[in-house]
């Protein structure tokens, strides 16, 4: 097969622009050149201009085809195909094809064409593109029904728009070059007033600008090129999620709303070891405001934020930068450059903003980090902070003369280590400014004097006062990373397990609070929802809460459900995991209120087809045996006629028997009727079975043929009205579909618990699949005559026999025929 196609496209704001005058000139252009080109199909609408291009196009003949008594014309692609043309000319590519045609849209005729490696050239308007339909209708008050999926414009090789100015086109309907002039006053003011072709213009130019900045994205990155092409206005905002975020957000709106087609995007960039940023609700909070005011919110991850940001600006060939001047204090910055200092330092040709705002040079209050140690490691630290220097001392004097100065100093450099891991920086320091005061009074000459007599001496102290210092700043940072670290795998082990439960678990609440019992050492939780007025608990686990008020943490699931726990209060990273439970158990309410919408839906729907069917009986299967009475009845009262007594006795006897069909008719649709609506309220007691199949038999027709081998003493417990019900439409069943003199059998046999009673013939049997269709409503299987019952016989015994905790079910008999199992429940022996 040769290569596919190419597609060229002419797009439209609105009928009457040009696309198809523009189409064929470029096909006359093309046949000048030499090129084979035929026209598939043009409408020209019986406009003159268009009539007049088309002429001198070699036309393919359009199909003649019928649908509901109307002959339409429609492209012949089969002949296109056989006449295997380089360019082809197809209009209208959102045409929706006749009935009968090889597809059902004209632009799956294109794809064919594309494929058969045939160029297409075609017309389609702007509000015939499936994702702008909404838009075009919201403004032209008309839904389009034919659309083109906006892939398939996408694609096309080449995209060239055919404009005219919303007057012009005005101009050009008013002269009547577009509908004819009994047309021209309603187009006028109805589709054509110019604001709405204003808005579609706008649209089409907007729709193919942004197809042209793909191009040339693509067009950047096969050729690698990196630096920034401001073609229009695109503007990334940086955030922290501080409290400054909102204004740097409306700063960026505003400064993209001063040029035409300006866009901006905010950015947030979290750092790669997940252990500090902002929150889920804080980062949803952002994507709400950006979104209300214009922009898109995106997320990177990253450990140098300015490299992060200027990488994602180029990316997304931005031409401008937006930075929150920085909270840090004059001696931070001076000591370490901040994002926006080295954003502006490594920007090149894109232009960076430091916007001002009310919280520069102010630390973010929601971003100060918050002491991990317990009151208790603090007070150790300290008591040890200042008692183990002192005992090291006394400990390095007693054994003076083991070691010098060097030794001293590096014992007492551990000890402010010690400190460190024990207390973090604050205890750690002093323990450094007590242990190079004790260096200086014990171990350097002079001792016991604060004055140091070897400068060299000097210098050792105040180096070790400062690495000492050093040193316990970065043990200490490395302790609270690795209890930021721990506490992050804990929180992401956590989800991870929500995740799993919630893939592969059930709606099991009380398991989910048991986990968040168990992961943040709370005595017990519960789940409210407000009821009347109060809330009261609809699931708990281990010693819950009385109530809301009585929990030590509360988190809102929905409007009317609360999760609580009590035992101990919680920081905000437990409480933000917390709310990830939060979310799950709101997950789970609303799939158990799915599940009870599908099944009361499901309930419904079955409901609505026996009520369906119950209809088609009375209008069907009930018109007979009526008929036939009436018919009777009108034969025995017509004078004209002299019965005989034979005759009469005939008619009387169709009378009776078609009555009794009727009696049984409306006895299973009632039947159904209260099964399907669960009013059946079976009176179980002790009953013979041997007696109750011998009275179901006596309302059997053609029962004589029944052989019934059952021992007395079995006995089933059961409602007997019900069970005589079952057995007689179980062995009617049996009668009719087994032929004369095929034998029927009944017998029975207890189990473990229960009794089995088995009905037997000797028909021809149904095949394996189709048992359990037996007991559908109304199923007769094709096999029965028109007005022969309304096929609910056995699904009314399958009822009736679940009512009494009892089943119903089929096998094939050994050697042929059909054999139903109906199994009970026998009276319990007391204790």
């Amino acid at each position: 097969m040769g290569s596919r196609g190419k597609l060229r496209v002419y797009l439209g704001a609105a009928p009457g622009v040009g696309k198809t005058y523009a189409m064929l000139d470029e096909a006359q252009r093309r046949v000048a050149r030499g090129t084979d080109v035929v026209v598939a199909v043009v409408e020209t609408h019986g406009r003159e201009h268009t009539t007049r291009a088309l002429s001198g196009l070699e036309v393919v003949p359009r199909r003649s085809m019928d649908y509901r008594g109307t002959t339409y014309l429609e492209m012949d692609l089969d002949a296109v195909l056989r006449r295997r043309p380089e360019v082809v000319l197809v209009d209208e590519l959102a045409h929706s094809n006749i009935g009968g045609s090889s597809h059902e849209k004209r632009w799956e005729d294109v794809e064919s064409l594309l494929a058969a490696g045939i160029h297409v050239i075609t017309t389609v308007n702007i509000q015939h593109l499936e994702s702008l339909n909404d838009v075009v209708e919201a403004i032209t008050g008309q839904r389009q029904r034919e659309t083109v999926p906006d892939r398939v414009v996408r694609q096309a090789d080449a995209i060239e728009l055919v404009d005219m100015s919303p007057q012009s086109l005005r101009r050009r309907m008013a002269h009547g070059n577009i509908y004819s002039h009994d047309k021209v006053d309603a187009a006028l003011a109805q589709y054509f007033r110019e604001g709405n072709l204003a808005a579609l213009r706008e649209l089409a130019l907007l729709w193919l600008a942004d197809r042209v900045d793909e191009g040339l994205d693509q067009y950047r990155h096969q050729h690698d090129i990196d630096s920034t092409w401001a073609t229009r206005e695109r503007i990334v905002v940086a955030l922290t999620g501080g409290p400054e975020s909102a204004a740097l957000l409306r700063r960026a709106a505003r400064i993209a709303s001063r040029g035409a087609g300006g866009e901006w995007m905010a950015l947030y960039v979290a750092r790669r070891d997940g252990l500090s940023g902002v929150t889920p609700d804080q980062l949803l909070k952002l994507r709400r405001t950006t979104e209300d005011l214009g922009g898109t919110l995106h997320t990177v991850v990253g450990d140098d934020t300015a490299t992060a940001i200027l990488d994602f600006a180029r990316a997304e060939n931005a031409s401008q930068v937006i930075i929150g001047a920085s909270r840090r204090g004059r001696l931070s910055t001076l000591l370490r450059p901040g994002v926006g200092e080295m954003v502006i330092a490594a920007s090149g040709d894109i232009d960076a903003h430091v916007v001002t705002h009310d919280y520069a040079r102010r630390k973010n209050p929601t971003v100060r980090a918050a002491s991990n140690l317990s009151r208790r490691r603090l007070v150790l630290g300290y008591a040890f902070g200042v008692l183990a220097p002192l005992l090291a001392s006394e400990l390095l004097v007693l054994t003076d003369s083991l070691h010098g100065l060097p030794t001293e100093a590096m014992v007492l450099m551990a000890v402010v280590v010690a400190t460190a891991l024990v207390g973090g920086i604050i205890p750690a320091i002093i323990s450094a400014v007590l242990s190079s005061i004790l260096l200086n009074l014990v171990f350097t000459p002079p001792l016991r004097s604060l004055t140091i007599a070897d400068p060299e001496n000097a210098f050792a102290i105040g180096l070790f006062l400062i690495v000492g210092i050093a040193v316990a700043s970065v043990v200490d940072r490395a302790a609270r990373s690795t209890v930021l670290a721990r506490k992050a795998r804990a929180e992401s082990d956590a989800l991870t397990v929500l995740s799993h439960s919630l893939l592969h678990a059930g709606d099991d609440v009380e398991a989910l609070l048991a986990s968040a019992c168990e992961l943040f050492g709370a005595r017990g939780a519960a789940v409210f929802t407000a009821v009347d007025g109060r809330h009261e608990a609809i699931a708990v686990s281990g010693r819950p809460p009385s109530s809301i008020d009585a929990a030590d943490v509360t988190v809102s699931i929905d409007e009317d459900t609360t999760l609580a726990l009590c035992g101990r209060k919680l920081d905000a990273s437990d409480r933000r995991l917390l709310k990830a439970y939060a979310a799950h158990a709101a997950v789970l309410a609303e799939r158990t209120r799915a599940q009870r919408a599908e099944a009361d839906r499901a309930q419904l729907a079955v409901g609505n087809r026996t009520r369906t069917a119950l209809l088609a009986a009375v209008s069907h299967d009930l018109r007979s045996p009526l008929a036939a009475v009436k018919a009777a009845a009108g034969s025995l009262r017509n004078t004209d006629i002299r019965w005989s007594p034979a005759d009469e006795a005939e008619l009387l006897e169709t009378i009776e028997e078609s009555a009794d069909r009727l009696n049984a008719l409306v006895a299973n649709l009632l039947d159904m009727s209260r099964i399907q609506t669960g009013a059946v309220t079976p009176a179980l007691v002790e009953v013979d079975l041997a007696d109750a199949v011998r009275q179901a038999l006596e309302t059997v027709p053609d029962g004589g043929r029944i052989t019934v081998t059952l021992d007395d003493s079995l006995v089933a417990l059961a409602d007997p009205g019900l069970l005589e019900r079952v057995v007689a439409n179980v062995c009617e069943n049996a009668v009719k579909y087994s032929p004369s003199p095929a034998p029927i059998t009944v017998d029975g046999s207890p189990t473990p618990g229960g009794v089995v009673l088995r009905i037997a013939d000797s028909g021809p049997g149904i095949a394996e699949e189709s048992h359990a269709r037996l007991f559908a409503p109304f199923q007769r299987l094709g096999d029965v005559p028109a007005g022969d019952g309304v096929g609910l016989g056995l699904a009314v015994a399958q009822g009736l026999a679940e009512a009494m905790s009892g089943t119903l079910t089929a096998e094939d008999t050994p050697g042929g025929g059909l054999t139903f199992v109906l199994e009970l429940t026998t009276p319990q022996e007391p204790a």
